[in-house]
């Protein structure tokens, strides 16, 4: 009767903490998807108003500026909302055809975020007046603010602000840097507002302190043809503006360089940006100190407190901040995957591509695609929900530059000294047989291990295991069909650590294969693990996760919290893995791994062939 009661219960929390999870999962939306903006009824009240000051920003060169505004309305609710558009013009004159609505007037364009009038004006249900601080950056146009009642679903716009602009607008900004296909390679890219048939880009860069050198960029960008579905065809799309890459070859190992990003303008001047740094990547073998930040699912978040992003993301500001604070001790980042949740919205991508500005624009910045990157039906992704809002990939794998062999798969393989890096994209098939497969097998089979010990997987999808609500929902403890195949690699090319994104969480396994801790120890490895480590790193920032109420003999360390891992190769022998908290910056979780070549080489299950003439 006690064991009867006792299942009972547990079957109680389970569907509990599964009821739980479709909630956050239903709290995981898009903010600005809760404006009902092709509902908006033209209303303007004579005696409403909304002003802005200052009216120009960005004098002093700075890209990012805050604006005050002052508002009234006679009739005020507390439901009333401001919007933020750019460009300024809004009106139903710049709609595209595929936006038409049957009931003018109308709007057709979304705010890039929005804000309830009484946030800081906590009387303003009472006297009608409020004033609001909001966060610009430049995003290559005018912006103007609306004053709305009727909520988010039902709005009617009263009043319209005069226009605020930066003294630039095209101004290049929000430099990104990654790793080339070679190890001396670094490649710098940037948004502007200038084509080539406007400006020619480039960027000046040499070592600190020595002659600097000219480099050109590639231009690209996309339009919204190139969407495949609304939001990002109809009320998301925003002109992206210009992406461009430069590529600076022949790199010294460990050197410092600073850099500029440059327009030259065809009547002979030159518009500039302010000056960079960064650290050149050291030889792959190289034995120094390498440091390495993981993390995946972060999003994006205002500082302004706008978009309601406290019930959204609300761990991402946190962890940019340490990451930022320790970036001197930060050689490398990998985000992989859920980059910014843009879910078709592409005014998003400029305000990501800011918030990471001060980390992009000093260590390389490595991303992977994920199911909010790539994911729409019809369009060849492994899994046909609508996670992307239309984006289909195009504005991640134009945004940002990785080393792949063709930027649409998005799997590819970097090193860094020590390390070897495998990249795998699990939107697009990977199981035996297929052509990632074949990269994933490639990519590990290809590494020196005795010049370069730590081998790393990285993926966003859940390949290996998770206790998530969800994956044990469906009985798997991973992604459906994940590491059925991918295991024997695993174990084959003695991969050390297997990271992921998707889980909300963190949490860390034994060296495992095949549902079998191969490894007693759960803090300080010797010798050979037998196995791989596999590390759950999705609490970036994105809403968290629940874990099932189910302890299962692999998992040592879980984590319902925000947070990210770094890892630090002090040495051909010695590793070091951190799991840090994203609101204090500390170490909750960490192991070391400490081995010689030899280690590497001795056979464990299924790592040797069968038959050898020894035995």
């Amino acid at each position: 009767m006690m064991v009867e009661m006792e299942k009972s219960r547990m079957v109680f929390l389970y569907l509990l903490l599964v009821a739980t999870f479709q909630q956050a999962v239903s709290d995981d939306t898009q903010p600005l998807s809760k404006v009902a903006i092709h509902k908006t009824v033209f209303a303007i009240d004579e005696h409403a108003y909304i002003k802005a000051t200052p009216n120009v920003l960005g004098f002093e060169g700075h890209y990012t500026e805050w604006v005050t505004l002052q508002y009234s309305n006679n009739k005020p609710s507390i439901d009333d909302w401001i919007g933020v558009f750019s460009p300024a013009n809004f009106s139903a004159s710049t709609c595209p055809g595929e936006n038409k609505m049957t009931n003018p007037p109308f709007l057709c364009s979304a705010p890039i975020k929005f804000q309830y009038a009484n946030f800081s004006s906590h009387s303003y249900k009472d006297t009608g007046k409020g004033s609001l601080k909001l966060q610009l950056i430049n995003q290559r146009s005018d912006f103007s603010f609306a004053l709305f009642t009727g909520g988010l679903t039902n709005p009617k716009l009263i009043a319209v602000s005069n226009k605020v602009s930066f003294v630039n607008p095209n101004a290049p900004v929000y430099p990104r840097l990654a790793q080339g296909k070679t190890w001396d390679e670094i490649t710098v890219t940037w948004t502007s507002g200038y084509d080539i048939n406007d400006a020619e880009p480039f960027v000046e860069w040499g070592p600190k302190e020595g002659n600097l050198v000219k480099t050109p960029a590639g231009t690209l960008t996309f339009d919204r043809n190139t969407m495949c579905g609304a939001p990002a065809r109809t009320v998301g799309w925003r002109d992206p503006g210009y992406i461009h890459t430069s590529f600076l070859k022949e790199l010294w190992p460990n050197r410092e360089y600073t850099y500029k990003l440059g327009h030259r303008l065809f009547n002979g001047t030159t518009i500039w940006s302010k000056e960079y740094h960064f650290k050149a990547s050291p030889y792959p073998g190289q034995s120094s100190v390498q440091r390495v930040v993981i993390f995946g699912d972060m999003g994006k978040a205002e500082a302004d407190g706008s978009n309601e992003y406290n019930n959204f993301q609300p761990g991402s500001l946190n962890t940019t901040k340490q990451i930022i604070q320790d970036l001197e001790d930060i050689d490398i980042v990998f985000h992989i995957g859920d980059l910014c949740y843009a879910n078709g919205y592409i005014s998003q991508w400029d305000q990501f591509t800011a918030q990471i500005e001060p980390i992009a624009s000093t260590v390389p910045y490595m991303t992977a695609s994920g199911n909010h990157e790539r994911d729409w039906p019809g369009t060849g992704s492994f899994y046909g929900n609508l996670d992307s809002g239309g984006e289909c990939g195009v504005p991640a794998q134009t945004m940002f530059f990785v080393p792949a062999e063709n930027r649409e798969k998005f799997w590819y393989s970097t090193d860094y000294g020590m390390f070897r890096f495998c990249i795998a994209h699990t939107e697009l098939d990977w199981r035996k047989g297929t052509e990632q497969y074949e990269f994933i097998e490639k990519c590990l089979a290809s590494v020196d291990r005795q010049k370069q010990p730590w081998l790393i997987f990285l993926a966003h999808r859940v390949l290996g295991y998770s206790s998530a609500g969800f994956y044990v929902q469906e009985g798997s403890f991973e992604e459906p069909m994940g590491r059925e195949d991918l295991q024997h690699l695993w174990q084959k090319y003695k991969v050390d650590i297997a990271m992921y994104g998707h889980v909300h969480n963190y949490e860390r396994t034994c060296p495992i294969y095949q549902n079998v801790c191969t490894n007693k120890e759960k803090h300080n490895y010797k010798g050979n693990l037998n196995g791989t480590i596999h590390v759950v790193v999705g609490g970036g920032g994105a809403s968290l996760a629940e874990f099932a109420p189910i302890n299962t003999t692999w998992s040592i360390f879980k984590d319902h919290d925000f947070g990210f891992v770094k890892l630090t190769a002090f040495d051909h022998s010695n590793l070091l893995l951190e799991y840090r908290k994203s609101s204090d910056g500390q170490v909750y979780d960490s192991f070391t791994i400490s081995r010689d070549y030899r280690d590497i080489l001795a056979c464990s299950v299924d790592s040797c062939p069968t038959t050898t003439l020894a035995s």
